[in-house]
C-alpha cells in the first residue's frame, strides 16, 4: 500500500470519528431538551395538584369553620339552658326557704304571744295563791289558837298530860296506817304472785315436759364387795403390805372391818375412790395380788379413768350443744362424772339444768346460748372443789375467768346460790333450772343422820321466834308450818313472821332446793246454847 492510500484511509478515519462525535453531541443536546420539557410538565402537574390541594384544604377548613361555629352555638345553647334551670331551681328553694321563713317567723310570733299570755296568766295565778296563803295564814292562826283550846280540853276530860295523849294518837294512827298498808300490800304481792307463778308456771311445765332425764339419782360406790372373806387377808397381805401399797399409789383409805365380804373405801377425792374401786375389782379377777401388780393396776385404771373422763366431757358438751369450750373445762366437766351432791350426780345435773335453762330461754325470748352454757359450767367448781379451797362458786368463777367465758356466763355461776346480784335474765334462769333439778322427787339423798338434824334445826328456828305455838317439818323438810297464837300475832304480823323465819332459815341452814315458810293462824269462837 502506498502513502496516499494510507493517508486516505487515516481521513477516512478521522471524518468517522467526527461523524460519530457530532452524533453524541446532538443526542444529548436532544435529550437535554426532552428531559427539560418532560420536567416542565411535571411541574406543571405538581402545580394543578397542589392547586388542588389547597383548594380542598380550603373547602374543608371552611366546613370544620362552620362547623365548629354550630357546635359551639349548640354548646353556647345548652349552657345556657342548663344556667337557666339551676337558676329556677335555686329561685324555688330560695322560694321554699323564704315560705318556711316566714311560717317559722309565725310560729314564733305565737308562740311569743302564748307565753306572753301564759306569763300573764301566771302572774295573775301567783297573785291569786298569795292572797289564798295569807287567808290559810290566817286560817292556821286561827287553827292554832282553836287546836290550844281543844288540847286544853282534851287535857281536862282525859286526864292525860299532852305528850301522852299524843303519843296514844300517833300509835293508833300508825298502827291504823301500818295495818292499811300490809293490807295493800297484801293485795298486790297477791295478784302479783298470780299472774306471775301462772306464766313461770307455764314456762317450767313446758320445761320438764319437754327434758325427761333416763337418770334421776346416782351414787358413786363406796364399798367393794368380796367374793369371799379370804379376799379380805389376800388384799391386807403379807405384814400389811398389799393394803399399804394399795393406799399408797391411790391415796384412798381402805377400811377393813367385821362387815361380812365387804370393804370400804373413804377418800374425799371421787376420782381416787373410782380407780381404787376399779383397781381392787381388777386385782380380784385376776388373782395376781402383791405391791408390784398393784401398781401396775393402778397406773392401767388411772390412764383408764382419765380417758373415760374426757370423753364423758366431750359427750356431755355434744349433748348439750356448746361449742368452743376450753379443753381444760371439759375434762373438768367429765370429772363431775364421779361426783355426787346429796346422792345426784353432778355431770347429769349439769346437763339438766342445762336443757331446762336453754328451754326457759326460748319461751322468754332470751339468750338461749348464754342459758344452756351457764347452765352447764354452773358447778364446775364442784369438779376441784376437794383440791382447792374455797366454795365451789369462787372456784368456778375462778375457772371461768382463767379459761376467758363471756361475763354473762360468770354471772351464772356466780349468782346461781344468790351470792352476788343478778346482772342477767339467763342468770336467774340458770339458778330456777337448778332448783328444780335438785329439788324435784328422786334426784337427791341424804343420811338419816343429817335429815333429822335438818329437820330439828327448822323446827328449832320457827319455834325461837315470839307468838309460835308449834312448828312442824313436813314434805321430807321441804315445808314448815307454823301455827302462831292468835291473840299475839295478827294477820299482818303473820306475813312478816313468815318473811323473818325465812331469812332466819336462809341465813343458819344449808339444804337442796328451797323450803316453804307456811304461818298459819287460827281463830275460834266457841259459844254455848242453853
Amino acid at each position: 500500500m502506498n502513502s496516499t492510500s494510507v493517508f486516505m484511509l487515516g481521513v477516512s478515519s478521522v471524518s468517522f470519528v467526527l461523524s460519530i462525535f457530532g452524533a453524541l453531541i446532538l443526542g444529548a443536546i436532544a435529550t437535554f431538551f426532552v428531559v427539560k420539557i418532560v420536567q416542565k410538565k411535571k411541574v406543571q402537574k405538581a402545580k394543578q395538584d397542589a392547586k388542588l390541594i389547597i383548594d380542598n384544604a380550603q373547602q374543608d377548613a371552611k366546613n370544620i369553620i362552620k362547623e365548629a361555629k354550630l357546635t359551639a352555638q349548640e354548646n353556647a345553647l345548652n349552657v345556657k339552658t342548663n344556667v337557666e334551670n339551676e337558676l329556677n331551681a335555686r329561685r324555688a328553694e330560695l322560694e321554699k326557704l323564704n315560705d318556711r321563713y316566714l311560717k317559722r317567723e309565725e310560729f314564733i310570733n305565737n308562740k311569743e304571744q302564748t307565753l306572753d299570755n301564759k306569763l300573764e296568766n301566771l302572774e295573775k295565778e301567783r297573785k291569786e295563791i298569795e292572797a289564798v296563803k295569807k287567808e290559810l295564814e290566817n286560817g292556821f292562826l286561827t287553827l292554832e289558837n282553836e287546836k290550844g283550846k281543844i288540847i286544853a280540853e282534851l287535857e281536862r276530860v282525859s286526864n292525860l298530860p299532852k305528850e301522852e295523849a299524843k303519843k296514844q294518837l300517833m300509835q293508833e294512827m300508825e298502827d291504823e296506817a301500818r295495818h292499811e298498808a300490809l293490807q295493800t300490800l297484801k293485795t298486790i304481792e297477791q295478784d302479783t304472785k298470780e299472774t306471775a307463778n301462772k306464766k313461770a308456771t307455764e314456762i317450767v311445765s313446758l320445761a320438764i315436759q319437754k327434758y325427761s332425764a333416763d337418770i334421776t339419782s346416782e351414787s358413786t360406790a363406796t364399798t367393794v364387795m368380796l367374793p369371799n372373806e379370804e379376799m379380805k387377808g389376800r388384799l391386807i397381805g403379807r405384814e400389811g403390805r398389799n393394803i399399804k401399797a394399795i393406799e399408797q399409789a391411790t391415796g384412798v383409805d381402805l377400811i377393813i372391818d367385821d362387815t361380812p365380804e365387804a370393804i370400804v373405801l373413804s377418800s374425799f377425792d371421787p376420782v381416787r375412790r373410782e380407780i381404787a374401786k376399779k383397781s381392787i375389782e381388777k386385782l380380784m379377777q385376776d388373782g395376781r395380788i402383791h405391791p408390784g401388780r398393784i401398781e401396775e393396776t393402778v397406773n392401767k385404771v388411772s390412764k383408764e379413768i382419765e380417758t373415760e373422763m374426757r370423753e364423758a366431757g366431750e359427750q356431755a358438751v355434744l349433748e348439750a350443744g356448746v361449742h368452743n369450750i376450753h379443753p381444760e373445762l371439759i375434762k373438768l366437766l367429765g370429772r363431775m362424772k364421779y361426783r355426787t351432791s346429796y346422792g345426784q350426780n353432778m355431770l347429769k345435773h349439769s346437763l339438766e339444768v342445762s336443757f331446762m335453762a336453754r328451754m326457759m330461754a326460748e319461751e322468754l325470748g332470751v339468750d338461749a346460748e348464754i342459758a344452756k352454757r351457764g347452765g352447764l359450767l354452773h358447778d364446775i367448781g364442784k369438779a376441784i372443789d376437794h383440791e382447792v379451797e374455797g366454795t365451789h362458786v369462787s372456784i368456778g368463777v375462778e375457772l371461768a375467768k382463767k379459761y376467758k367465758e363471756n361475763s354473762k356466763v360468770i354471772n351464772c355461776i356466780e349468782a346461781h346460790h344468790g351470792d352476788v346480784e343478778f346482772s342477767c335474765i339467763e342468770a336467774i334462769l340458770v339458778q330456777a333450772a337448778d332448783v328444780i333439778s335438785s329439788s324435784r322427787v328422786g334426784a337427791r339423798r341424804e343420811t338419816m343422820e343429817s335429815y333429822i338434824k335438818r329437820v330439828e334445826k327448822l323446827e328449832e328456828i320457827s319455834n325461837s321466834f315470839d307468838g309460835v305455838e308449834k312448828a312442824y317439818a313436813i314434805q321430807a323438810g321441804r315445808e314448815i308450818r307454823i301455827i302462831v297464837k292468835p291473840e299475839e300475832i295478827d294477820d299482818a304480823k303473820a306475813m312478816f313472821l313468815a318473811k323473818d323465819i325465812a331469812k332466819k332459815i336462809e341465813s343458819e341452814m344449808e339444804y337442796p332446793g328451797q323450803i316453804k315458810v307456811h304461818v298459819i293462824r287460827e281463830t275460834r269462837s266457841v259459844e254455848y246454847a242453853k
